[in-house]
């Protein structure tokens, strides 16, 4: 008689619990609040996590603020747990997690109140704290009320190495994710009937035409699908919804994140050990689960209020722009982020890049704006570079254009595959410099002006970059490489609201590069 196994798979939440973007009060089709009535409670029902959880939203950006006294008062009641996040989840009924990289951006002591709160299990097969702490499995076996047994095991990608904190890497022990989940699904094949990978990490090809997209093992699904032989394969990290297929010997997919939709997987295993997939996406519908909702009541109350304090005022608005556009003729809100990086880290060169999506500055600035816009949990890093470095690094970034069959300019392909990526576009400000985009690829910049000079070739520069750009992925391998002169712990969006605290009336500069375009 076959037997059914039913999967239902979230990743890559970033802290969007409430049906909210909180760029205003409107309610958004987003948040788990409205996905988990959809999640079946019965005993042949996983309910299951791919990570990213703690980072990403206001809420958890505050909840993170707190002092113990005021976490205590963030929930309704303690049925749940005592820490936000995982008494939603709790409520929510999960049963298995994994780690992705961004929830160890509050260090391990943060991921460790949400951990022992969880009443899910944790699996993570390729890092584990060096003091053991942390209650992580890397594996799990567990028997369906129908007698099949579901061997689990959790991996996240081993560029967590490269993006976090060096303090916080100091006290982990990071192996890489693929050989771990060879390693595990060497344990559990035996003890099982369907095995199960969550993996924090993405696909490195093309789904469609299997062209490689990544010269990095950030992320290697293609390659755990081709040579593993895992039955299901549940992706993450790249926020690209990606429908159930066969790919290699798994049947994989991967979810939207800010829980747009979780994804729900049926495996049916035949009496001879033959195995049948459907998938689809599940979408939020209706409304947002009451008990969820009133349980973070007193914190979702806190957040409202600290994200419509008041902050400063600027000159002019600094709205949002179409990205290629803001590219070719000036973003003055990337050149206002650059200045409050120069500013807190002393710097003679910032860099920064804008979300894909970001709500922008008003006049008239609310913490709200600020977290809207600036949404990344990111420190900073002032590093050494001479005119080659410099030059390397903006060239780089310059691959972002290139020309249609007409002549038009249109986003280069390393920024539209396997998603766009228009935050992997690198603003300059402290330097004078011309792209030349009719010019081929690494031949664009064409002057770099350094205090009113060109500058010279062995000419050192300090500059500043944010702790994501630092660890040198989608080709920007110079930046990791150059020499690291200080680091600032400091959280860029804090810095950009003292810096508006501390101004009371801020001129916005212009652009200080210039692009040559086709005629």
């Amino acid at each position: 008689m076959a037997k059914t196994l039913r999967i239902r798979y979230t990743s890559d939440m970033h802290g969007y619990f409430f049906p909210t973007r909180y760029a205003d009060r409107e309610e958004a089709p987003i948040g788990l609040m409205k996905l988990m009535d959809e999640f079946p409670r019965d005993g042949n029902t996983l309910i299951l996590d791919g990570g990213d959880t703690l980072q990403g939203s206001p809420l958890t950006n505050l909840y993170q603020r707190l002092t113990a006294a005021e976490k205590q008062e963030c929930l309704s009641c303690d049925t749940y747990g005592t820490h936000p996040v995982a008494a939603v989840m709790n409520l929510a009924g999960y049963h298995f997690v994994t780690l992705g990289n961004h929830d160890f951006n509050y260090g391990l002591d943060a991921l460790l109140d949400y951990l022992q709160n969880l009443d899910a299990l944790c699996l993570c097969a390729n890092i584990r704290d060096k003091a053991h702490r942390l209650p992580i499995a890397p594996y799990a076996v567990t028997q369906m009320e129908n007698g099949l047994c579901v061997g689990l095991v959790g991996v996240c990608t081993h560029f967590v190495s490269r993006w976090e904190n060096p303090a916080t890497v100091a006290e982990l022990e990071i192996e890489d994710a693929f050989e771990a989940a060879k390693a595990m699904l060497e344990v559990i094949r035996p003890l099982c009937d369907v095995t199960v990978l969550l993996y924090h990490g993405g696909y490195e090809r093309d789904l469609e035409d299997g062209r490689l997209l990544s010269q990095t093992s950030e992320n290697q699904a293609c390659r755990i699908c081709s040579e593993l032989d895992y039955d299901l394969v549940l992706t993450g990290h790249q926020h690209m919804p990606t429908e159930g297929r066969m790919l290699g010997n798994s049947y994989t997919l991967q979810p939207g994140y800010r829980a747009s939709h979780a994804c729900a997987v049926d495996v049916t295993v035949e009496e001879g050990g033959k195995k049948h997939f459907e998938s689809r996406f599940v979408e939020p519908a209706g409304r947002a689960d009451e008990d969820a909702m009133n349980l973070l009541a007193p914190l979702a109350r806190r957040v409202d209020t600290w994200l419509d304090t008041p902050a400063g005022h600027l000159s002019r608005p600094l709205p949002s722009q179409d990205p290629l556009y803001a590219a070719l003729h000036g973003n003055p809100l990337a050149n206002f982020v650059n200045e409050v990086q120069r500013q807190a880290t002393g710097a003679q060169v910032s860099t920064c890049a804008m979300p894909n999506e970001y709500k922008g500055l008003p006049q008239e600035v609310t913490i709200r704006d600020v977290v809207s816009t600036y949404i990344y949990s990111n420190t900073l890093v002032v590093l050494g570079m001479d005119r080659t470095t410099l030059k390397n690094y903006i060239e780089r970034s310059a691959e972002y254009f290139t020309l249609d069959e007409n002549g038009r300019i249109i986003l280069g392909e390393l920024f539209t595959r396997p998603k766009v990526q228009h935050y992997n576009y690198d603003y300059f400000s402290g330097i004078d410099y011309v792209i030349d985009v009719r010019r081929p690829a690494g031949e664009r910049v064409i002057s770099i002006r350094l205090n009113g000079h060109e500058m010279l070739t062995d000419e050192a520069v300090s500059v500043c970059v944010n702790s994501y750009r630092y660890g040198g992925t989608s080709g920007y391998g110079m930046v990791s490489s150059a020499p690291l002169l200080r680091e600032v712990q400091t959280d860029v969006a804090d810095a950009i609201i003292e810096y508006i605290s501390n101004h009371p009336d801020i001129e916005v500069d212009d652009h200080p590069w210039s692009t040559i375009l086709p005629k």
